[in-house]
């Protein structure tokens, strides 16, 4: 099997596996689904909850200068004017004049084996370039732009219409000043959020790595631009500390792309691609860019309201910069499931006998299922038990409660899911109060007193 026809069956794997287990769904699926729409299931739902929290304690809660914000969606359409959304948030589509399929120009020269330019806005000669589906011949390149349109009120006009943001920043810029006067920050401070985005995306695909509404979290650090520097390094070390110790992904799958001078978008100073080596390539991931005062000069411009901030030791006056860091939180979940995934051989009943096992190996404390009770039999005398110890733990932990086919089918499903520790309730356990905990990376088990469970849960990772 070729490296490709590998990368491509760990995304099948993959995605396989999020279905038949409850992670993801295909959008509208009774229906015929929609291009590249997903539903989380409760299992994916669970996962991107607990990576949205980690995120948030990481992030926001465990510092002193960030702030959160839950901004609209639907904003007044001269906020997308003023941050050069209107005119300037589009791809370059082009169109196969055989077959009529539509691909982005960056996307399209890549599938050609052809380095696309970093800024997809620029003009690209396209002169020898076919159709990678059938061949044929393409029409000229347009602009598309990327926004959902749609109106307010009961007339289909030009005065009623208005946009689902394609990100959050947006209303964080325009909520600047309301939030520094009533919460009395000083710079550097920082105003995050986590929501949704809608991007009328050309050519969605990979699973959920590009979707047409997708969920990000971000936040804009505002600054005295003589600090910028500085600031920039101070939150590239924690983005590294947020892949190595929150999220324990292995470091190298990582690359840190730095976008040089004459290639970054205009109005950023620096940018770094945080971009991740992905089954089919190494793509985009998130990023971090410091866009000057570029954002806040515009709205200002555009409202003519006063953005300045005044140091109120110093008295200067000036517009604070911003550096942006900015996760795409279905990519961290495309990411959590890859790393997460292992095949391997695994010990059955029979002495010196194997099997294949599917286990998804998530950090313990992003595990969509901590705990696991499984009732060695669905007799009344172990299931009451095994059913109070189940509620007595979902007070601390999120516990699935199991007690349908053989101990070893059940173990293979917790394993498919991730869960950390499977918990039996076996005859003994009437008699001595124990149960037994069994590890699902390293398979051991062990006798645990009942009273002593929770404990022992806790100081082994969850």
């Amino acid at each position: 099997m070729t490296e490709k026809n590998i990368a491509n069956d760990l995304m099948d794997k993959v995605s396989s596996l999020c279905k038949r287990r409850g992670f993801i769904f295909p959008g509208s699926e009774i229906y015929g689904g929609l291009a590249n729409s997903w539903d989380y299931g409760p299992l994916g739902h669970q996962l991107k909850q607990n990576i949205k929290s980690l995120w948030w304690k990481f992030f926001v809660q465990e510092r002193d200068d960030m702030v959160p914000l839950d901004a609209a969606i639907i904003m007044n359409p001269r906020v997308w004017e003023a941050s050069g959304h209107l005119q300037n948030f589009s791809d370059q589509l082009v169109e196969c004049k055989s077959c009529h399929h539509r691909f982005r120009i960056d996307h399209l020269l890549e599938a050609k084996g052809i380095e696309p330019k970093y800024d997809k806005e620029e003009v690209v000669n396209l002169a020898g370039v076919k159709c990678p589906d059938c061949d044929g011949n393409l029409t000229d390149p347009k602009s598309f732009n990327l926004m959902f349109k749609t109106f307010i009120g009961t007339t289909e006009d030009n005065t009623s219409t208005v946009y689902l943001r394609p990100e959050t920043a947006g209303g964080m810029f325009v909520n600047f000043k309301n939030i520094q006067t009533t919460t009395r920050r000083r710079l550097p401070f920082g105003i995050a959020q986590i929501g949704k985005c809608f991007r009328n995306e050309i050519t969605p695909g990979n699973f959920i790595f590009r979707t047409r509404e997708f969920e990000i979290g971000e936040f804009e650090y505002f600054i005295d631009p003589k600090d910028w520097e500085a600031t920039f390094e101070m939150w590239l070390e924690q983005i590294k500390h947020w892949w190595k110790d929150a999220m324990q992904i292995n470091m190298d799958n990582l690359v840190w792309h730095e976008i040089p001078d004459g290639e970054r978008a205009h109005y950023s100073k620096r940018t770094v691609d945080i971009e991740y080596k992905y089954p089919f390539g190494v793509k985009e991931l998130h990023g971090i860019a410091y866009r000057t005062d570029f954002d806040l000069s515009r709205h200002e411009q555009v409202s003519g309201q006063d953005l300045h901030y005044t140091d109120p030791v110093t008295g200067e006056k000036y517009l604070p910069h911003v550096i942006e860091p900015t996760f795409g939180i279905d990519r961290m979940l495309l990411v959590c499931l890859l790393e997460a995934y292992h095949e391997e051989d695994a010990p059955t009943a029979e002495e010196g006998e194997t099997e294949k096992r599917v286990v998804m190996k998530f950090p313990k404390h992003l595990a969509p299922i901590q705990v696991a009770i499984l009732p060695l039999s669905k007799k009344e005398e172990l299931s009451s038990v095994a059913k109070d110890l189940a509620q007595e733990l979902r007070k601390d932990f999120v516990v699935d409660y199991d007690e349908t086919q053989s101990i070893g089918k059940r173990y293979r499903r917790q394993d498919e899911v991730g869960t950390p520790y499977c918990v039996t309730i076996d005859f003994d356990s009437l008699n001595d109060k124990m149960v037994t905990v069994r590890d699902r990376d390293t398979m051991e088990q062990k006798r645990v007193a009942i009273a002593e469970l929770k404990n022992y849960l806790h100081s082994n990772g969850l």
